[in-house]
């Protein structure tokens, strides 16, 4: 800045030097003052817009290792969740089939998480949709871990009572019947021997005399003793536990009382013809989880392979029932 001014005077026709007051010195040092505050200003927002500085770079240098991971997590995640599916898949068709559990409901391994939105607070920022899907696929893994993890504790105590679940199946015939003279009709549509016509006969149907011996056909406690002059008539239900259930009727008498804990070939009836029955004779149903069985297959501990052969045979020959 020169260090002075000056002014040329018409009647001198020189020019004299002008002196500066105080006020007018504050202001044009204020003055360059603003100037180069702007000229800095320009030169930085120019810099900034175009170059990254040291601390940014180290940030995106960050942001960008993040997603990477995210990237990584959500591949990884996804082979676990491949996994945990053959793990589901072994679990409903190989290991709740050995225990004959019923397989883990689809609506609950596949039931959502929780809570209204819960993801907001992930929201709004330059990745948020990476974030938020990998937060909910962990969360989904979590859920189905946890469903997996319920389901193997049931299979463990299904493991652990196999010995008690064994002696409480049904697995002998409910009468004397190794010869197998007294199969008389099977499980499946049958000619109705009073309205002839085809109904599902829901059971076995055995002969043989009056009064003979009825044995419980696995380990369990009597349900019912009922008595009715229709239908399965005298008849008693069984409770095996694990789903099961045995029912025999048309009884002519009882030797068990409702409420009695009985052992597999304890005698809890008599052979009758009371009810619905048109002869003497033993009708036998298995119920698992409230759904009739065929009884054909939970003979095991009493027939050969020859026999069980054998008994297909009669009953699958058998065109009507007895009750």
């Amino acid at each position: 800045m020169p260090k002075s001014r000056y002014r040329f005077n018409p009647e001198s026709l020189s020019f004299d030097k002008v002196k500066l007051g105080f006020r007018a010195v504050l202001l044009r040092g204020l003055a360059y003052f603003v100037g180069s505050v702007l000229v800095a200003l320009v030169y930085y927002l120019v810099f900034a817009a175009f170059f990254d500085s040291p601390k940014e770079k180290a940030l995106l240098r960050e942001i960008d290792q993040l997603t990477l991971q995210y990237d990584i997590i959500h591949r990884e995640m996804e082979n676990l969740d491949k996994v945990i599916g053959q793990l589901e898949e072994k679990d409903d068709n190989l290991y709740r089939t050995i225990f004959e559990a019923e397989p883990v409901p689809e609506t609950q391994r596949e039931s959502g998480v929780g809570g209204i939105n819960r993801y907001k607070d992930l929201e709004g920022y330059n990745n948020s949709s990476i974030v938020i899907e990998t937060t909910k696929k962990l969360d989904n893994l979590k859920k189905k871990i946890v469903v997996q993890s319920k389901s193997y504790d049931e299979l463990y105590d299904l493991a652990r009572r196999k010995e008690e679940m064994l002696k409480s199946i049904p697995a002998i015939m409910p009468i004397s019947n190794k010869d197998l003279t007294r199969t008389a009709s099977g499980f499946g549509p049958r000619i109705h021997p009073i309205y002839k016509i085809i109904k599902f006969h829901a059971g076995m149907d055995f002969t043989a005399p009056m009064g003979s011996e009825i044995y419980v056909t696995g380990n369990g406690t009597v349900e019912a003793v009922n008595i009715s002059a229709r239908g399965l008539g005298k008849h008693i239900i069984v409770d095996h536990g694990f789903g099961y259930k045995s029912i025999y009727a048309h009884l002519d008498d009882f030797n068990s009382r409702r409420g009695q804990k009985v052992n597999r070939g304890d005698v809890i009836g008599f052979v009758g013809n009371t009810g619905t029955s048109v002869a003497p004779h033993l009708h036998y149903e298995i119920k698992l989880n409230g759904r009739n069985i065929d009884p054909v297959n939970y003979y095991m501990n009493d027939l050969t392979a020859a026999e069980y052969d054998k008994m297909i045979e009669i009953v699958s020959k058998t065109g009507q029932s007895f009750d």
